[in-house]
């Protein structure tokens, strides 16, 4: 066979396999996820306090378990949802609990903040349709 039709295959096989690569892991009807505490609106003194994460009608598991109706909890702080079809970031604003943790303690200056939980499946991609909370205001002092 030609070098050049040999080329040609393997970029057509590359190309048809990646798709795949990234489809979005499927949620489960009505699942919602919500944050247990703080409350909406909220005062929390001192700065480190407690989050307590909460996911209806679907399951809390690590990352890289890749089972049907199930992810891990990633809160944003001060930030608006990412791009739902890519990886969610990981940095200051965009905590992972690939752990499958459901309570953290955070800490954070005085001021405003906006918190807001986002599930994420074994890749840290969320789900199709996307599975988040409520965005919350608190207020530090």
């Amino acid at each position: 066979m030609p070098r050049r039709f040999m080329l040609r295959a393997l970029a057509a096989m590359m190309l048809t396999a990646v798709p795949s690569l990234w489809a979005r892991s499927p949620s489960p009807p009505n699942a919602e996820a919500y944050i247990i505490w703080p409350r909406d609106g909220a005062v929390i003194t001192g700065g480190k306090f407690w989050v307590r994460m909460g996911l209806r009608n679907m399951g809390v598991c690590p990352k890289g378990i890749d089972i049907p109706n199930v992810g891990h909890h990633h809160l944003l702080i001060d930030a608006d949802l990412p791009p739902l079809d890519k990886e969610i970031p990981s940095d200051k604003n965009h905590l992972h609990f690939g752990a499958g943790e459901t309570d953290a303690r955070i800490e954070l200056p005085p001021g405003k903040h906006t918190l807001q939980l986002l599930v994420g499946d074994h890749d840290h991609v969320p789900h199709d349709p996307a599975v988040y909370s409520k965005k919350i205001t608190i207020t530090v002092r």
